[in-house]
């Protein structure tokens, strides 16, 4: 089987190579359970040796903090003058010369192909999406959209199908609805199998008949609650063209997780906003960036690839490595620094909302399956640089222990050796001083929490007429539950995700539920 498309363990024949990979699905999670266990272990056997680890740990953590919300402040104002470019202009005044295809002729030659797949979102969340590109500057006989519904979804998607075609049909360049088949093989039902679908069809009605060359078809995977910002494509483009290799490059927008974070509840705001937070430092490191929800990519390379896989649930990130390993290392991805929005995490009432956003958080952390997936293609594939592999390897092992483990080691684990440590270490005085330094660094930690809030604030959407001033107090109350909710619905659900990788209890894809409602 091609190494490529390899999903988990139960997808390779060979005893050997199942065994191999087996053992690599069950690394990232016993690496981080160790840790917590170690930490605990030696808070009772060795209090004094843990205590001097705990103060290293958080301190490190303290100034990385420190020195990525420098990244934060620099991508924030990256994105917000992005927003105020003429990128139409920018365009009309690139020379062809600049060009980086020499296929390219004009850059009116590129068309935009959208992939909208969708589960049972409602009418108008699909509508308010097809909108935005409809209020974008680009030009529309250059867009192509392909809706692609599930079709066990049921017949009622039918008719949400029909509204739209009566709707919007005319209005693109091309608008191709099409029903996901249900039960095929060798795929999972969700998002990357619905995406991969929705890609070959494209393919096949649309720019093979055509003959629209590949590489002059940038596309844009959204989910179905996306909207984009109105110079989106056009910044797009520029970046395309002007970029190093297009065509083995993806390219990343900064996502604002803002459709509906007035009825969101207190904490998935904060999430929202983590996210948003977490995704603009990520872009100011473009060297470890890779792949996130709402990405583009030339339409060459995914044809190339074999599309995404179906067989998989983080898609996202995963069609980045298919890339990184299938061009032997030669793939990147560029961020743009220009937004788009998609919806905060809201459920029918607040318990249902932290149940979703739980069950939400597991899902982005089960993409912990892209380290048995990097590390058995590591050795599959001797052409890329053992330098290029170990760093990046380093990198995804690294962030995926750190989502599961730092959250509980800073803010529960710093008190462990003063209540296990016995009496002797009790009258030491590290003992006595390990608390208070924790405590303290922890409140400087939640001082620097005052530019997160200047910058939520600051990408919030307009307040609704029916909300009162007592909002924006809720939201600014709500980031100091941060420790809370980074062990709750960060840590917890990213330990249960790896879990279910070493107990070899894989899942499938949940869908997000798409709610707005005034009321929540």
């Amino acid at each position: 089987m091609d190494y490529l498309r390899i999903g988990t363990a139960q997808d390779l024949e060979n005893k050997k190579e199942k065994l191999i990979f087996r053992i690599f699905e069950i690394l990232p999670g016993t690496i981080s359970w160790i840790s917590l266990f170690l930490a605990v272990f030696l808070s009772w056997r060795r209090p004094r040796l843990i205590s001097f680890f705990i103060l290293g740990f958080i301190i490190y953590w303290f100034v990385k903090s420190i020195y990525l919300s420098f990244h934060l402040k620099s991508g924030f104002e990256r994105m917000r003058k992005h927003e105020k470019i003429d990128w139409i202009k920018k365009l009309e005044e690139l020379p062809t010369a600049q060009y980086s295809l020499s296929t390219i002729n004009n850059w009116y030659d590129i068309y935009h192909l959208v992939l909208f797949p969708n589960y049972k979102e409602p009418y108008e969340v699909i509508k308010e999406g097809l909108e935005s590109f409809l209020n974008s500057d680009y030009p529309k006989d250059k867009i192509a959209v392909v809706l692609s519904f599930e079709e066990r979804a049921g017949a009622e998607r039918k008719e949400v199908a029909e509204r739209i075609k009566k709707e919007f049909e005319g209005k693109f360049f091309k608008l191709l609805i099409t029903f996901h088949p249900d039960n095929l093989p060798n795929e999972i039902a969700g998002h990357g199998s619905n995406d991969a679908w929705a890609a070959k069809k494209a393919k096949e009605k649309i720019f093979d008949p055509l003959n629209i060359p590949y590489e002059n078809v940038i596309i844009s995977s959204f989910d179905v609650d996306t909207r984009v910002f109105p110079k989106y494509f056009s910044c797009l483009t520029y970046h395309y063209l002007t970029c190093k290799s297009p065509t083995k490059t993806s390219f990343q927008p900064v996502p604002l997780y803002v459709n509906n974070i007035w009825q969101a509840p207190i904490i998935s705001r904060i999430f929202s906003f983590s996210s948003t937070f977490w995704q603009i430092m990520c872009q100011e490191r473009p060297e470890k960036l890779i792949s996130f929800s709402g990405h583009a990519m030339s339409f060459k390379a995914l044809v190339e690839v074999g599309f995404k896989q179906r067989n998989i649930i983080s898609d996202d990130s995963r069609i980045f490595w298919q890339c990184f390993f299938k061009y032997d290392g030669d793939y990147r991805v560029v961020p743009i620094f220009y937004p788009i929005s998609m919806d905060a995490n809201v459920g029918e009432n607040f318990w249902r909302t932290l149940i979703n956003l739980y069950k939400q958080q597991k899902r982005w952390a089960y993409g912990v399956g892209d380290i048995p997936y990097f590390l058995f293609a590591f050795f599959k594939n001797k052409k890329i640089s053992l330098k290029k592999k170990i760093s990046r390897g380093f990198e995804l092992i690294e962030g995926h222990w750190s989502w599961a483990v730092a959250p509980i080691m800073i803010f529960l684990l710093g008190w462990l050796p003063t209540i296990l440590g016995g009496t002797e270490f009790s009258h030491s005085l590290i003992s006595y001083n390990l608390p208070k330094i924790t405590s303290r660094i922890m409140t400087l930690a939640m001082i620097g929490l005052i530019g997160s809030i200047h910058f939520s604030l600051l990408l919030l959407p307009p307040k609704p007429k029916d909300n009162g001033r007592f909002k924006y107090f809720m939201f600014v109350l709500g980031w100091f539950l941060v420790p809370l909710t980074m062990v709750f619905f960060s840590a917890f659900p990213a330990l249960d995700a790896q879990t279910r990788w070493v107990l070899g209890k894989y899942m499938g894809f949940w869908v997000t539920p798409k709610i707005r409602k005034t009321d929540v």
